[in-house]
Parts: C-alpha cells; sequence; structure tokens
C-alpha cells in the first residue's frame, strides 16, 4: 500500500507543478499516470514543440518544460506509478481514499486531485482500408522525434492547429513536405496559415486542397499515398511519401474515472470554481484540462493556477485545526524534503544619518 497526502491522477504539466505547490506545504505527493514516462501529452504527443504562452519563457520545447518541473519538484520527492491506470476508488471511514489501479497497486491519500488532461486519447483515424497495415511501417499519428522525418518525403493531413504547426515545423527538417486538407479554409491560427502560405509560395511546402487521401500503398513500409482532388475519383493521384501523417485530432476519454459518481459535463468533470476546484465529492479535485466550469480555458498556466489554489484547499482539509499563514517563496525560500534550501535574499538594512 502507498500511501500519501495527496494522489495526483496525472503527471502532465499541471499534476507536477501540483506537487510543487503541495510541497511548499510539507504535503506530500504521489503522481499515477497510463503513460511510461511523466509530462502527459507534452511528453507523448510533441516534446519537440515549442510553446510560446509559459509566463517566463518567450518559447520553450514541450519536453524541455517537463524536463524543468521535474527538476522543480526533485527535493519534494514525489512518487511514481507510471504504466498504469486508476481504476478502482474506495471511500474509508476516516474520509479518506483507496484507489487500485489496473495492475492492482493499491494507493491510499486523504485527498484526491485528478490532473488527467483529456484523459486516455486516441488519435481520430481518416477510414482508409489499408491504412493499419502501415501503422508504425510509415504512418504515424503523432510526431515525438521529429529528426525522425530529416531527409525524409512526409505528407500530412489534417486541417488544424497541429497540421498546420507541424508542416511548418518539419519544412526545415524533411526533404519535402505536402500539406492535404479537404478545405481550401483550415481551422488553425491566422499567423500560422499565413506561414503555411508563406512556405507555399517559395517551395518549402506543397499544399493540395480540396483534396484527402483515399489510400495508402507499398511492399513492406510505405511508398505513397492516393490522393482524391475536388471529391473526384477521376482527379486522384499517386504522391511518393516515406511518411504519412493523418493529424485529425483526439478521441479523449475519461477512462474508469467516468464510473467514480462524479458529475461529468461533456467528458469534463465539472467543479467549483468559486473557491477550490473541488468536485461533487468531497476530498476529490479535478484541475487542468480535465475539468469544466464557466469561462474554462484549456490552457497549461490555467492549471498550474488551479493547482495551487486546490493545494491551500487540501492543506485545509488536511490540517482543519492549522492555520496556514502563506509566505512569498522570495522571503521564506524553499525547502525540500531531502533537506536541501533555496534561501530567499536577505533584506539589508541601512540607516539614514
Amino acid at each position: 500500500m502507498i500511501k500519501t497526502d495527496i494522489l495526483i491522477i496525472g503527471a502532465g504539466p499541471t499534476g507536477l507543478f501540483t506537487v510543487f505547490e503541495a510541497g511548499l506545504l510539507k504535503l506530500k505527493c504521489h503522481l499515477i499516470d497510463a503513460l511510461p514516462q511523466p509530462g502527459g501529452q507534452l511528453a507523448e504527443l510533441y516534446p519537440k514543440k515549442p510553446i510560446y504562452d509559459i509566463p517566463g519563457y518567450p518559447e520553450v520545447k514541450a519536453g524541455e518544460l517537463v524536463d524543468n518541473l521535474m527538476e522543480q519538484i526533485k527535493s519534494f520527492q514525489p512518487g511514481f506509478t507510471l504504466g498504469e491506470v486508476a481504476q478502482n476508488i474506495d471511500r474509508q471511514e476516516d474520509d479518506s481514499f483507496i484507489v487500485t489501479t489496473n495492475k492492482g497497486t493499491m494507493h491510499h491519500a486523504k485527498i484526491i486531485a485528478i490532473a488527467g488532461g483529456l484523459g486516455s486519447f486516441e488519435p481520430r483515424k481518416p477510414p482508409i482500408k489499408n491504412l493499419s497495415k502501415f501503422e508504425d511501417l510509415g504512418v504515424q499519428y503523432m510526431i515525438r522525434d521529429p529528426e525522425k522525418f530529416r531527409n525524409k518525403s512526409v505528407v500530412i493531413a489534417g486541417g488544424g492547429d497541429s497540421a498546420l504547426d507541424w508542416s511548418i515545423y518539419l519544412a526545415d527538417i524533411a526533404d519535402e513536405v505536402t500539406l492535404i486538407h479537404r478545405r481550401n479554409e483550415f481551422r488553425g491560427a491566422l499567423e500560422s496559415v499565413d506561414r503555411v502560405k508563406e512556405l507555399k509560395d517559395i517551395g518549402k511546402i506543397k499544399l493540395v486542397t480540396p483534396a484527402e487521401v483515399v489510400d495508402v500503398y507499398g511492399s513492406s513500409n510505405l511508398e505513397g499515398v492516393m490522393v482524391r482532388k475536388n471529391n473526384n475519383p477521376e482527379e486522384d493521384f499517386a504522391l511518393a511519401a516515406d511518411y504519412f501523417i493523418p493529424l485529425f485530432g483526439l478521441s479523449p476519454k475519461l477512462g474508469p474515472i467516468a464510473n467514480w459518481g462524479l458529475e461529468i459535463e461533456k467528458n469534463a468533470i465539472k467543479v467549483d470554481n468559486t473557491l477550490d476546484y473541488q468536485t461533487n465529492i468531497p476530498g476529490i479535485y479535478a484541475i487542468g484540462d480535465v475539468n469544466t466550469y464557466p469561462g474554462k480555458l484549456k490552457l497549461i498556466l490555467c492549471g498550474f493556477h488551479e493547482a495551487t489554489l486546490m493545494c491551500q484547499s487540501a492543506y485545509q482539509k488536511i490540517y482543519p485545526n492549522k492555520r496556514y499563514v502563506m509566505k512569498y517563496t522570495t522571503v521564506g525560500g524553499v525547502t525540500g524534503f531531502d533537506g536541501s534550501k533555496k534561501e530567499a535574499p536577505k533584506a539589508v538594512v541601512k540607516s539614514i544619518d
């Protein structure tokens, strides 16, 4: 039995930052994640993709942000149960919880913080007959290491931010990038659309619209795709490709958490955002992209804010008779559970003659 103060379900950026905020309050954390490494979608889907809206970072790669978060929480010594799914939850007589994973690992905690992002997710696959035959043999649904595509011929399908962003990013890596979309209009950010058009004009990207990939072919590995223009079979043509990357988004699922008696709205967990992001079950919170409330924005920085307030509420539940006096880290520094301490600078007092 693994015992902790706060059990965090989800080791994405919000879950990781929760460890830091809880550590400042001397609360111990343990994290469960279905993925084999911390970082959530940042580590699994786009570790090399730049992020531009993290305060203090004009630009930071997703994987680098995960590394920084892990370094930030190292002194608070969190525990991890990775590659396992939180399956069952049982409330105890003292209002604590026991959470058991799909592999039978049991966790006992006073507070549960669900920080599962979009939940478990699967890529939306286009209805192409031979697609599964070439999965991991040229057909990819996500990009983990862009260097894999260096000097290769890449076909990307999709009309959202991911398709646009990766087309732009790979234009300087791949030998040839072709972006295919079934409409002339794109759903992504306008600046990304403009950038793709600029790259098209200088020959860095081939843009084929309105069109869609209707077949894939090859012997052992992928060798090319069949493209249909204007929804007209008579305009089908073959396009040689080393890789085909359909980017049609993800199908999020809450998984077993959906059966825990939580109030669910459109595949997200409803929380009270007027105070602490608690769910309809006392002691269980939901923070980050997994929750919903009026005005919700699915941004990493919003998850950081929610984690901070959640930890303050969790402290009051764990220690109802203690009064916590918040101290700024610029004043009190940061003391880890391993005895390490980052000292705040001492105030300098000068006399006035």
